[in-house]
């Protein structure tokens, strides 16, 4: 991948894209390298579980590098028109929401909207995903999902971000190993995946 340039704050694309269309940042700083380094993992990745618990076990951030998602409930946000578009679903069909935070450890490293059709996954994915803190990505591992790229928003870094601070979005399209699409899927990356000493 090339690293020519300066990404502008966000990249928004109408059609999904594969990661290695997206012009890499140049980092100016450590913490700019660690987020440009967080990015193109996620990127270049089919589960965003699987990358998260890899970077968590690199960077040394638990003891025990095993994502739970905290299930935010009492929470709705409706699909818009375009995302059902994208899901192929029409006004009509179920599509089930899930807010979570996920979680390493003590660190909340992300915040993910889910949107997901319940009629393209198995009964006992439906079961987990509504009563469990089992992370989407390792729920439906046995679809071989591929993650297409809706849009990516890279936001302004302080030197210092916070455990709270919104490093990165990404918006996804998950399909089958088919190509049917089932879920989408918003992800806010947090400072808290970022290593103590950097």
């Amino acid at each position: 991948m090339s690293t020519v340039g300066v990404l502008p704050a966000a990249i928004v694309v109408s059609e999904p894209v594969r990661a290695d269309e997206i012009v890499a940042v140049r980092p100016a700083s450590a913490v700019e390298a660690l987020v440009a380094d967080l990015r193109g993992r996620i990127l270049r990745s089919d589960s965003a579980t699987a990358a998260l618990e890899s970077w968590c076990a690199e960077k040394g951030l638990a003891q025990q590098a095993r994502l739970v998602a905290h299930r935010q409930n009492g929470v709705d946000k409706p699909l818009t028109a375009e995302q059902r578009a994208r899901l192929g679903v029409g006004p009509d069909e179920p599509v089930r929401y899930r807010h979570v935070r996920l979680a390493c450890g003590d660190r909340v490293l992300s915040e993910a909207d889910n949107w997901y059709v319940p009629s393209r996954l198995t009964p006992e994915m439906n079961t987990a995903l509504d009563g469990s803190d089992v992370p989407f990505g390792r729920v439906v591992r046995p679809l071989a999902p591929v993650r297409q790229v809706v849009s990516v928003q890279s936001f302004p870094l302080a030197a210092d971000p916070g455990p709270d601070a919104p490093l990165v979005r990404v918006d996804a399209l998950l399909v089958t190993g088919a190509g049917v699409p089932f879920c989408e899927v918003i992800e806010t990356y947090l400072g808290a995946t970022l290593p103590p000493h950097r």
